[in-house]
């Protein structure tokens, strides 16, 4: 039996655990630096104790930024097949967790599946859970009832949860007083907000916040505070309701690690740019610099169909910014459930994102692949630049789409390409092209 219940406890023991070694040789540190930031909070590692199959991933301070796939089903669309074969991309392209947002009757055979398979981190949002798991309407389910879904989640091995413990009271009022476009987006936000309402009680979630923290303390459970008041179209970003419940954030921040359990803490949502890097200094300065795990940002509201991309735009900037964990979108966002394609797409412009922030924080080794591709293009060596690729068979498929008659050069250039006439002028040769045959 260890001699801790969680990373964090370790951690302020002075005890390096094996999960720290992990991210230390992924992350080019000592096993000594992960264990101060795991102690103070700046970074978690998400591992619970029944998650057998966890390779290790630290999010947080001076690490790289990781990504997250959502998945799931829902009513309407409920092929668990499906939702298999995008976990299975997900592994492939690198993600560092898959959270799985099921949403309609009975998902514990597959998360149980999903844990026993995965590498990679496994979340949950109890509350989208709850009546399915209990078969309750809404109005049905007691404060209790809310506790038993995460004892559940806990029990089947899920490394991080989102807990929406910061709409409170307090928080609802905030959000009252200052109208809003869109009101409540967050799924969960919206659940606990109809139930705070017609109840007449407190959050579940914030009254109970000492019983949660037992229940992942016991499994090492890392608590992902979500942001239920994020903003959902960029004129509602940094309202009254979404700073109010970043407050409550960073008051729950401090109480859950002075039980030795792990924070990230989740962030919006839809900002025009001008605001984002603001933001992130905001919610590490309010929130004692815990790891920050944005959806996002949305850049413009206008664009169904690519918010994938103005999803990498705002990400990008995030995380350059300061945030630690980017939650992809797929290009169905807003439209439908994604299918395999767009998990795709979603994944790869995720991965752009957080790579290109790595370098714009200078991340240790974040450039090294780029310089690799460099080399490999200055030799005009293709196979190389397909290996190195984010996604080799998508440029090798485009390549070969038109294969230009010197494999020297690409078809948008043929012998004019730039690469190829000067390495033969440096090279000593003469460039020519109406007499080469």
């Amino acid at each position: 039996m260890r001699e801790y219940k969680t990373q964090m406890e370790a951690a302020k023991k002075g005890i390096i655990t094996p999960e720290m070694e992990v991210v230390a040789k992924k992350e080019y540190l000592d096993a000594e630096t992960v264990r101060e930031r795991v102690a103070c909070g700046s970074v978690c590692i998400p591992a619970n104790v029944n998650h057998t199959a966890l390779s290790a991933e630290g999010i947080g301070e001076g690490l790289r930024t990781k990504i997250n796939v959502n998945l799931g089903i829902s009513g309407d669309a409920n092929d668990y097949a499906l939702e298999m074969q995008k976990v299975d991309m997900s592994i492939k392209f690198g993600a560092e967790a898959i959270m799985d947002l099921s949403n309609y009757g009975k998902t514990n055979t597959f998360r149980k599946e999903l844990v026993a398979k995965s590498p990679a981190m496994i979340g949950t949002v109890p509350m989208y859970d709850a009546i399915g798991y209990l078969d309750k309407d809404l109005l049905e389910i007691s404060a209790q009832d809310f506790l038993k879904v995460v004892r559940a989640h806990a029990e089947e091995g899920v490394d991080f949860m989102t807990i929406h413990a910061g709409i409170n009271r307090r928080a609802v009022e905030a959000f009252r007083r200052d109208p809003r476009k869109m009101n409540i987006v967050s799924r969960g936000g919206s659940l606990l907000f109809a139930w705070m309402m017609m109840t007449g009680n407190e959050n579940p979630f914030y009254e109970y916040y000492d019983d949660v923290l037992e229940i992942l303390r016991e499994y090492d459970v890392t608590i992902s505070l979500g942001d239920a008041l994020r903003p959902g179209c960029i004129d509602d970003s940094t309202d009254a309701g979404q700073v109010a419940e970043l407050i409550e954030l960073g008051a729950l921040t401090e109480r859950a690690w002075a039980k030795d359990v792990q924070v990230m803490v989740e962030g919006p949502g839809h900002m025009a740019m001008n605001e984002i890097a603001a933001n992130m200094a905001l919610q590490k300065r309010i929130c004692h610099n815990a790891p920050f795990y944005v959806l996002g940002p949305l850049v413009t509201d206008i664009a169904p169909g690519y918010d994938h991309i103005t999803s990498a735009i705002g990400g990008a900037i995030a995380a350059a910014s300061g945030a630690d964990f980017l939650c992809y979108v797929t290009p169905a966002e807003h439209l439908r459930l994604p299918d395999l394609s767009d998990v795709k797409e979603g994944i790869i412009a995720s991965k752009i994102a957080a790579h290109a922030a790595d370098i714009a924080k200078g991340v240790p080794h974040s450039r090294d692949r780029d310089n690799e591709m460099a080399a490999a293009r200055h030799a005009v060596d293709w196979d190389k630049m397909f290996e190195i690729a984010i996604d080799p068979e998508k440029a090798r498929a485009y390549f070969e789409s038109c294969p230009p008659a010197d494999r020297h050069t690409c078809s948008m250039c043929g012998k004019m390409c730039a690469v190829r006439t000067t390495n033969m002028i440096l090279e000593g040769k003469e460039v020519k092209f109406c007499s080469e045959k």
